[in-house]
């Protein structure tokens, strides 16, 4: 069995013969994650103000409680968003800088 007729080792050959990416490639997916970043930042902040001045009042402890714990749990993962793609948008600047000075970027352009 020959390796030309083998579509196993054929997907291997086009996955290596892909293009690398360029610096564009970098600074577009790090302005793309800082906008969302400011989105879901923006959004926090809002939720921290609506929570703030909407305070539940349930006369139920477990009640009280349940509403505290998904007020905690919104806001973090509200947060958790938005410091996640400040720094992926942190890093894809780093590299988008790093790919401006290395020689083999603009080669594979």
């Amino acid at each position: 069995m020959s390796d030309s007729k083998n579509p196993i080792l054929k997907g291997e050959e086009e996955k290596s013969i892909s293009p690398q990416k360029g610096p564009l490639s970098f600074f577009s997916g790090a302005i793309t994650s800082i906008f969302l970043s400011w989105i879901c930042l923006e959004l926090s902040q809002r939720m921290v103000i609506y929570f703030t001045l909407h305070s539940p009042a349930y006369s139920s402890p477990i009640a009280q409680s349940v509403a505290s714990g998904f007020k905690t749990l919104v806001i973090g993962i509200s947060f958790l968003a938005t410091f996640t793609f400040g720094f992926i948008g942190l890093g894809l600047i780093l590299v988008f800088i790093r790919s401006l000075f290395d020689g083999n970027a603009r080669e594979s352009t």
